[in-house]
């Protein structure tokens, strides 16, 4: 009988395409650095103190898969989740148009579907956190807003009304005007701002309201998870120093509660980006400050000192491909009864990078499966076969 789950994770495998459930199959590959990850998630639930760090590692080395990795760590201990791939429509100099993408893309404990809206809907003038999270709002934020939105939504019987003040939490900010006529329409007085707010400003007050909402709500933390933030590098210059002020909030967050973030680069992005463009000389012609330039630096020493994701030694490697033959006779209801170490050492001569190597056994086996052979070797003779330099067979798929 065929197991659907099992495949799932080889058509995930496949494809190349990393996934959440791959990543809990194969959760012990790299146990040095998973070991870190766990310390790092018990110390955010005990101590509640927030934090970050940046990995680095080459193209198909595993970096997407070990933030998946994470991601069912931290669900397995209550935590809040949000993950994103930094892009020109997720760019980390824009938070006002990042937000909303992070909101879309995080997951709660226990729930399926991401978003935020299932807290959200919980709240009532009666519910037991309320009065705690007005006070919050109203005196440790920098803008005094998110007392009103929220103040606004526990009082509104309208639908309209409600859509919108939700809306506004889940980053379709509304206009100030606009909040200031829905507040008098329901208590008959005004809604008068300490600040007035700008979403690109004032969008760490955002940040910080969620994170204080998780912890009321009974979640050990959260945690966020960005992929792909070697892109910052195609932004413009006065862009990058945005996006590198913004990662210093997120790795060194001063009102954020009990979080942690991880953001992963490519290897190449310190020569690429920081050398080949000059950042820490351009820095001396940037607008800056004492302090966001101290914070800059920091960042861009950060990104430097990364910790690498080395390649995966033969030990580390022999436990994946058994995993792979297993889960793929489960998947299709065979034996692939291999010899482990030598269909590994085949797949060694067509690539060296993770991705290529995963999808390559992959491929074999399916061959094997459907033909009982490859151009390379047959079920239980592998250990008679000779292997050529290149191999044109796997050349379609390497």
């Amino acid at each position: 009988m065929n197991d659907y789950r099992a495949g799932r994770i080889i058509e995930a495998l496949r494809s190349g395409i990393p996934s959440r459930e791959v990543g809990y199959c194969f959760s012990s590959a790299r146990p040095g650095i998973m070991r870190e990850m766990q310390d790092a998630l018990e110390h955010l639930a005990e101590n509640r103190q927030s934090g970050g760090r940046i990995l680095s590692g080459k193209y198909g080395e595993g970096k997407t898969h070990l933030l998946n990795t994470v991601f069912n760590m931290a669900q397995e201990r209550n935590m809040a989740v949000s993950t994103v791939t930094l892009s020109k429509e997720s760019p980390l100099s824009s938070l006002h148009t990042l937000y909303p993408k992070i909101l879309q893309n995080t997951y709660l404990p226990k729930q399926v579907q991401p978003g935020i809206s299932v807290v959200l809907e919980q709240l009532s003038s009666g519910h037991p956190i309320v009065a705690s999270l007005l006070e919050y709002c109203l005196t440790r934020l920098g803008v005094n807003k998110l007392y009103y939105v929220l103040k606004a939504y526990l009082g509104t019987q309208d639908d309209e009304e409600k859509y919108l003040l939700l809306g506004d939490l889940e980053g379709n900010f509304m206009a100030n005007t606009t909040l200031r006529q829905i507040y008098r329409r329901i208590y008959g007085e005004p809604a008068i701002f300490n600040v007035a707010f700008a979403k690109s400003r004032h969008l760490q007050d955002y940040f910080a309201f969620l994170s204080h909402l998780f912890l009321l709500f009974g979640y050990d933390g959260w945690v966020l998870l960005f992929d792909e933030a070697e892109l910052i590098g195609r932004l413009g210059r006065k862009s990058r120093l945005k996006a590198y002020l913004n990662m210093d909030e997120f790795l060194r967050p001063a009102r954020t509660e009990a979080s942690h973030c991880i953001f992963a680069f490519n290897a190449s992005y310190t020569p690429d980006v920081i050398e080949a463009k000059h950042e820490h000389a351009r820095l001396d012609d940037a607008q800056l400050t004492e302090a966001e330039r101290e914070r800059v630096e920091a960042t861009l020493a950060e990104i430097a000192s990364a910790t690498q994701l080395l390649p995966l030694n033969r030990e580390e490697t022999m436990e994946i491909v058994e995993k792979i033959c297993q889960y793929h006779g489960q998947a299709y209801g065979w034996q692939p009864n291999l010899n482990v170490e030598e269909l590994l050492s085949a797949v060694e001569k067509h690539g060296y990078l993770l991705r290529t190597r995963i999808r390559t056994v992959v491929e074999m086996l399916d061959q094997l499966y459907q033909y009982g052979e490859t151009d390379d070797i047959r079920i239980n003779e592998l250990s008679r076969v000779t292997f050529e330099e290149e191999d044109a067979s796997l050349d379609a798929f390497v």
